[in-house]
């Protein structure tokens, strides 16, 4: 059976590099100041797509991302590991958006691809820490979902059912659930390929209208005679959406401050592996109600 796979991807800000600047008066984060990747978790749900996509043959994996025109790179990125194509979203009016405008740009935009039958994106960004954008989309498209999750194991082509392994506290456990569907996945579970070199070769001329709009593209002809390179952009009108539930004004959330906290001991122990010295530590934490 083949697949139609729709990977959920963003570029976010480097959370290891916040400084004073990180944010602007109205709350939302400057994105300028701070170098962007690839969520973490977001390649981690690449690498189960790109799975399924060699166990399955004939499956497709598309990324969908939303941002500015250098967002891009995330549409690259995932070309260069083997995806097929990508869409970005962008358009001022995607601006400043919390999880529930995020989710209805992005939930909007897969309506408009129309088929899929997996949706699945990393648990959450490490700009939000939320871990709310996947269900809500799952939720505005009306579809199962499955969160947390560390591997896909089994597609059912008779029965259209997709087995998971998921965390949980405690251990581990395994659901089946129906196409389509949407999936979350941990940062723990399989990291992302590298790129391959000759889909790099490929896709480094890969270019959004935004980023050709502003450069010198070298070799024009080739984006008539290669359509692949050209990654698509869309804009809320493009996908039919609303704008009152777009950017700012969709977001009901909003950010108050943002901090860069590092934690520092005051004092340390050094502890050998005796007997006694793991007995002293375990009645002092529990004397201190660090644990108990």
């Amino acid at each position: 059976m083949s697949l139609k796979i729709i990977v959920l991807a963003k570029q976010v800000p480097d959370t290891r590099n916040v400084g004073k600047d990180a944010m602007k008066e109205d709350g939302t984060i400057n994105r300028a100041a701070l170098p962007a990747i690839f969520n973490p978790e977001d390649l981690n749900a690449l690498e189960q797509a790109l799975r399924l996509k060699d166990t399955y043959p004939g499956t497709t994996v598309t990324l969908l991302t939303m941002g500015p025109g250098r967002a891009a790179e995330i549409i690259r990125e995932g070309l260069y590991r083997g995806a097929d194509g990508g869409y970005l979203l962008t358009d001022r009016a995607f601006a400043g958006a919390d999880t529930l405008a995020t989710s209805y740009a992005l939930a909007t935009a897969i309506k408009k691809i129309g088929e899929y039958d997996i949706i699945i994106g990393g648990r959450q960004a490490i700009d939000g820490d939320t871990a709310q954008v996947g269900p809500q989309v799952a939720e505005k498209l009306g579809l199962t979902q499955i969160t947390y999750a560390e591997e896909i194991l089994n597609v059912d082509e008779a029965t259209r059912r997709i087995t998971v392994k998921r965390h949980i506290d405690g251990g581990v456990e395994t659901v089946e659930g129906p196409l389509p569907i949407v999936i979350t996945v941990n940062g723990s579970a399989a990291p992302c390929r590298p790129r391959n070199a000759k889909l790099v070769m490929k896709y480094k001329r890969a270019l959004g209208a935004q980023e050709k709009a502003a450069t010198t593209v070298d070799m024009p002809e080739l984006y008539e005679t290669r359509p692949y390179l050209n990654i698509q952009e869309w804009s809320v009108a493009d996908v039919n959406g609303d704008l009152a539930q777009c950017g700012l004004s969709g977001s009901p959330t909003k950010v108050k401050a943002i901090q860069n906290i590092v934690f520092q001991a005051k004092e340390s122990k050094t502890l050998t592996g005796s007997d006694k010295d793991v007995e002293d530590l375990i009645v002092e934490l529990l004397a201190n109600h660090t644990i108990g």
